[in-house]
């Protein structure tokens, strides 16, 4: 059987990080990771091509090749998947599909055309599928009934079918699940809030992979949230900083977890010791009322600021996520964003508007109160919500919008990265000394360029610069990297700002009509009756 592996396109996001990738001339942040999994739980005999359409076109020679199309794809992909699904049904081609997408709407891709759905996680659905294509079925639907499997069985991924050139950073995966019950999250509707994991000598057997295929670059762990087991983690965390010690620190680790990794020093301390310099957090929002409302009782037990400098200074950069149109939310909540981001000194923030994601606790309770305004559209940080909210959208929107512009105003971010770095905690681990390459010396030519002498913010870039090297010398190329971030903002704040207002007049103009309608068809019905 001739696979053809395919990964759709994702428009502009928040993490899509174009202007970085084009300073060190890579095309994608992170590749597919479950697509190369997928390949490796298929039968090994198979032939296997794999297309990120993010790298490239699908050629017509591998259109040709194919005899069967996977794709997978995650719901801000969902354009991209239904053009490639259609685009193969032209060809004549039997089509699969799986994924958080098809998982959550199936309907949609069989609307287009899909031979195949397969659903939930693989371990369980793909043997379903390849002996359904012993038996020689041409379609079918198949599901796991609720099962979640033992990911200690999985493979290592075929990470030998990705274009490494073209990606800034790998992905592996720890864990799936997460104990806390946060009433707008699909991972727990996915994958289930007990957190399964990996065998630590799996996980080191993937790295051993991507190390023999001389990778030397990142390594993102994708778990959504990589402490959800945290006796699990710490056994990981010792074997891997022996591997890591003895091949000399290859790779840099970065990763999401709750805001509780606060609270265990030991934990941190593991996490730096095996060189992890990043962590993403969900704070979602500083008011507190509003995380009870959505049950993410887990920041409220402890100063949201405090947890945010001991993570700090431990030696791991924050990274946050905020939203936006909580129910019961007060005015102002964008500008309260921006002031505790401020307050925290976190650089990089994560902001969006809420969405009710299918099938979670929050899409159940607005689809009971009649609140739903259709299914899910394509969720990114450039989307207006999908529900009627508690305060009018119209209001959320342009908070959303200024807020999102105020936070990543050149001067503020590059303020808020300088006392990030001068409280972060320096590495515990000894690198061998490496030249910088050709690219990596024009990608920082080109930043001191439009940061320290183009811009109006050339005094701050030098003096800070100089700080940092002088006050918290180890950290200063990490600085000098998330300084780099910016070149991304910058755009894409002027992207969302368009995306959204542009929304918002079609928004008001189908409010508008709506009112206008309810008006004038009673009155007409009336002078229908009197004539």
């Amino acid at each position: 059987m001739r696979v053809l592996l395919v990964y759709p396109e994702f428009p502009k996001t928040f993490w899509s990080y174009e202007k970085i990738l084009e300073l060190v001339n890579r095309k994608v942040l992170l590749p597919p990771l479950g697509l190369v999994t997928v390949a490796a739980i298929l039968p090994q005999e198979w032939e296997f091509k794999l297309v990120d359409r993010n790298i490239r076109a699908i050629t017509e020679e591998e259109w040709q090749w194919a005899e069967l199309v996977i794709c997978s794809a995650m719901i801000v992909q969902k354009e991209d998947l239904l053009a490639q699904i259609r685009e193969a049904k032209r060809r004549g081609k039997l089509v699969a599909c799986g994924g958080p997408y098809p998982t959550s709407l199936p309907e949609e891709p069989q609307a287009a055309g899909v031979d195949y759905l397969i659903l939930d996680e693989g371990e369980i659905t793909l043997p379903m599928f390849v002996e359904a294509i012993a038996r020689g079925e041409t379609s079918g639907i198949y599901r796991s009934g609720g099962e979640k499997p033992d990911v200690t069985t999985t493979p290592v991924p075929r990470f030998d079918l990705l274009e490494l050139n073209s990606y800034d950073s790998m992905s592996i995966q720890f864990s799936r699940g997460c104990p806390f019950q946060c009433e707008f999250c699909d991972i727990i509707v996915l994958y289930g809030r007990k957190p399964r994991t990996k065998a630590p000598e799996q996980l080191i057997a993937e790295l051993e992979c991507l190390y023999q295929l001389g990778w030397r670059r990142g390594v993102f762990m994708v778990d959504d949230n990589f402490i959800g087991n945290k006796r699990n983690v710490k056994l990981l965390l010792k074997e891997l900083k022996v591997w890591q010690e003895e091949r000399q620190y290859p790779f840099v680790f970065n990763t999401e977890a709750s805001i509780d990794l606060a609270q265990d020093q030991e934990l941190m301390d593991l996490m730096v010791e095996c060189n992890f310099n990043a962590v993403f957090v969900g704070v979602e929002t500083p008011d507190e009322e509003s995380l009870q409302m959505t049950k993410k009782f887990q920041n409220t037990r402890n100063s949201l600021v405090e947890s945010m400098e001991a993570i700090t200074k431990s030696g791991l950069r924050v990274m946050a996520g905020f939203i936006i149109g909580f129910d019961g939310e007060k005015p102002g909540a964008g500008s309260r964003i921006v002031r505790f981001a401020e307050a925290a000194a976190i650089p990089s923030t994560t902001f969006g508007m809420l969405q009710a994601l299918p099938h979670t606790a929050l899409w159940h309770r607005l689809e009971k109160e009649g609140r739903l305004r259709g299914k899910a559209g394509n969720l990114n940080q450039t989307t207006l919500m999908n529900f009627i909210p508690t305060r009018p959208l119209e209001d959320i929107a342009r908070e959303y919008v200024e807020a999102f512009c105020d936070v990543y105003d050149p001067k503020k971010y590059l303020d808020r990265t300088y006392r990030h770095f001068l409280m972060l905690g320096a590495p515990k681990v000894k690198k061998p000394f490496k030249m910088p390459d050709l690219i990596d010396l024009r990608a920082l030519g080109i930043v001191i360029w439009r940061q320290g002498i183009k811009r109006n913010t050339r005094w701050m870039f030098w003096h800070h610069l100089f700080s940092i090297i002088k006050r918290n010398p180890a950290v200063w190329e990490h600085y000098l990297t998330v300084c780099a971030h910016n070149e991304h903002f910058l755009e894409y704040r002027q992207i969302v700002r368009d995306e959204i207002e542009a929304q918002l007049v079609e928004y008001l103009g189908n409010e508008k009509q709506q009112v206008q309608q309810e008006v004038v068809a009673p009155v007409e019905e009336k002078e229908r009756a009197i004539a």
